[in-house]
């Protein structure tokens, strides 16, 4: 079986376009995540709020982020994207939270092969009521679960460059040394 973290080419023009692994469709109020163990997806939890992801939200195979998980990518396209669908992605901004003391990163990226978002190569050409909606999801929806959690400003795309190049080196110093579900 091939595992969607380590089995998965991040892609060839990293590291302003990538290959995402969708975990949870947009729309969605389920939080799936991957089990790093068996490449499958778990249930975490059904939101305990009112909300729903507003983009498909996944990972970069091959990244490790500062949170000991694979870099979190949030994909904008018009349609829902069914969970470990591969998604050829283009980095078009940053949004950085602090989540229980620690930074988690999640790349603003899009759909390359959807034709509304084809040509968007950074954040400050979305309408800013949508990069309002990305960032308040994320500030809102621990909320009912009694978690605080803190969101900075969504960065310009350029400001991706070093974190998925820190994220894929990460990666590999980690699978070199043999990190636990790295097989």
């Amino acid at each position: 079986m091939t595992h969607p973290w380590h089995d998965i080419t991040p892609g060839e023009n990293l590291p302003r376009d990538f290959t995402a692994v969708v975990e949870i469709p947009m729309g969605s109020n389920v939080k799936y995540e991957l089990d790093k163990k068996t490449g499958l997806l778990r249930l975490d939890r059904v939101l305990y709020s009112a909300v729903y992801y507003p983009a498909n939200y996944g990972f970069i195979p091959q990244t490790l982020a500062e949170d000991d998980d694979p870099l979190d990518v949030l994909v904008l396209s018009q349609e829902a994207v069914a969970p470990l669908t591969l998604v050829h992605a283009r980095a078009i901004g940053l949004m950085t939270m602090i989540d229980t003391g620690r930074r988690d990163h999640k790349i603003l990226a899009v759909a390359v092969d959807d034709p509304d978002y084809h040509g968007i190569y950074d954040c400050r050409e979305l309408p800013p009521h949508r990069l309002t909606m990305l960032r308040r999801f994320f500030q809102d929806y621990k909320t009912l679960e009694n978690k605080a959690v803190e969101v900075d400003e969504i960065q310009q795309a350029a400001a991706t460059l070093p974190v998925i190049e820190a994220a894929l080196q990460c990666y590999s110093t980690q699978r070199r040394r043999g990190f636990a579900g790295a097989d």
